[in-house]
């Protein structure tokens, strides 16, 4: 009872942490209207924004606190995988796709996330007592450069397969989605592969190299993990799928039928790609 209490008022206090740092952060860089929002408006993101914080904090503190690592190197691992899995994957995509952003806003965007995972990181290994390094004899991910270079060959397919599947069955189908981007649906999932190759290369070489960001991200979660590979999984997973709980806030680009479609595309294939990074890296060790 003592425990669960205890886990409770942390967990309050993380999310307490990362909703007023992403309140301040967002309403200093990222305001782009001088327009009071309605009662209504103002509830939801609010809303919105306190179920973001909480997820945060919930996922955060099941992985700081099943972490052998403290003190600084827990702090830095923190911040590495908080700014790549809130700020740096999303808006990747959010600088190929949105052509409609605000003058300046872009690079607005990187500098918030880097500025709340910079004030994130070390109050959430402080408020979750991880200051101490745990010693272990455990010692991950260790294989030669041939494997490597397998195991990320295999991650790149895997991440391409599931981007494009989940991005055509699971967004595409949505009729506000497709409006919302000025595309069609061709009605089959290989002509529609077809054409965006024909049309579209580089995405697919953007998003092998977004499957390789997003394995260098889920390696310091998996060297610090306590016990099993598949916790290991599940923090990763859980991490990956986190990066899309800001869909949740209403913003001004994106209509809220588009934000909730990519909502459910992006939860359920980033949670499956992050359990199939580690599997594929634990593999043969």
């Amino acid at each position: 009872m003592k425990l669960a209490l205890k886990t409770a008022i942390q967990v309050l206090a993380l999310a307490l942490v990362y909703f007023v740092c992403f309140v301040v952060v967002s309403g200093a860089l990222l305001s782009t209207t001088t327009d009071q929002p309605s009662p209504s408006e103002a509830g939801a993101a609010l809303a919105a924004i306190l179920v973001v914080s909480l997820v945060q904090a919930v996922v955060w503190t099941y992985v700081i606190r099943r972490s052998r690592w403290g003190g600084w190197k827990l702090v830095l691992s923190v911040f590495f995988v908080t700014y790549g899995v809130a700020t740096l994957m999303p808006q990747i995509e959010t600088a190929y796709f949105v052509t409609r952003l605000p003058p300046g806003m872009l690079p607005r965007l990187f500098i918030a996330g880097l500025i709340i995972a910079a004030v994130f990181a070390p109050l959430a290994v402080l408020i979750l007592g991880k200051r101490r390094y745990e010693p272990s004899s455990e010692s991950r991910l260790k294989m030669p450069a041939s494997a490597w270079l397998i195991k990320l060959a295999l991650i790149a397919v895997a991440y391409v397969v599931i981007y494009f599947t989940f991005g055509y069955f699971v967004a595409w189908k949505n009729e506000a989605v497709v409006a919302y981007y000025g595309g069609h649906d061709p009605g089959s999932f290989i002509t529609h592969m077809r054409n965006t190759l024909r049309s579209e290369p580089m995405l697919f070489v953007l998003q092998i190299a977004r499957a390789l960001l997003w394995t260098a991200i889920a390696v310091p979660v998996i060297k610090m993990m306590k016990g099993k590979w598949w916790e290991a999984g599940l923090a990763v997973a859980l991490l990956f799928a986190m990066t899309s709980a800001q869909l949740l806030i209403p913003n001004p680009l994106m209509p809220a039928e588009v934000r909730m479609a990519h909502l459910v595309e992006t939860v359920t294939s980033n949670f499956l790609f992050g359990w199939l990074v580690v599997a594929i890296l634990n593999k043969f060790n």
